[in-house]
């Protein structure tokens, strides 16, 4: 009996002596190792994000009023726009400016719009309403500038306009003064639109 044990004991063994050698692979010094920093997807969006241009236009202190107290946040609003005719704004709100300012520009990003915009200006007169603010579109002459309030001034550059003159009528908030300039940039028709509303060719007008 207890040689029949110990054959038992030398077969367990030499199986678990053959397992671990098996087990064990030499490295490949040859193989190539993964770039991740190239096979990343985020690089490159980050790159794209990178492009467009960002301008900060407001910030304010806000407190909102709860059972326990007064609760203390900033709201950021920044217009971002790549100078080519897009432009989007957005408004983030946290408890410090850097956080609201990085949640406004993924906001502004994610609601990016094309506008008709043809040699840096307005085709036509525009007017832009936005609550109890409007902001009056004037096309201009090459050289002239851009003639607006910092706010305005602000969508109009991102936007690609380098020739135009506004006047704001009514409420003069920073906030409700860019959406009336979004609001009158999304009026501007092309030539081919006005003419096929007017049933004539693109040279009679």
């Amino acid at each position: 009996m207890a040689e029949e044990i110990k054959e038992e004991v030398k077969v367990e063994t030499t199986v678990n002596v053959e397992k671990t050698e098996t087990e064990k692979k030499p490295f490949d010094h040859k193989k190539p190792k993964k770039d991740f920093k190239k096979d990343g997807r985020k690089r490159d969006d980050r790159k794209r994000q990178d492009d467009n241009d960002k301008v900060l236009v407001s910030v304010r202190r806000v407190t909102k009023v709860v059972k326990g107290g007064r609760t203390m946040r900033f709201s950021a609003m920044v217009v971002v726009g790549d100078r080519k005719g897009k432009v989007g704004i957005g408004i983030g709100k946290a408890a410090e400016v850097p956080p609201a300012i990085d949640k406004a520009t993924a906001v502004a990003r994610k609601h990016m719009q094309k506008f008709n915009i043809i040699n840096g200006t307005v085709n036509h007169e525009i007017t832009g309403k936005f609550g109890t603010s409007k902001i009056l579109l004037l096309p201009a002459k090459p050289g002239t500038g851009i003639i607006a309030g910092g706010s305005a001034r602000a969508v109009l550059e991102l936007a690609g306009i380098t020739d135009v003159v506004t006047k704001v009528h009514g409420s003069t908030n920073k906030i409700n003064v860019v959406k009336a300039t979004i609001d009158g940039l999304s009026k501007i028709k092309s030539k081919e639109e006005i003419a096929q509303r007017r049933n004539k060719a693109v040279e009679e007008i």
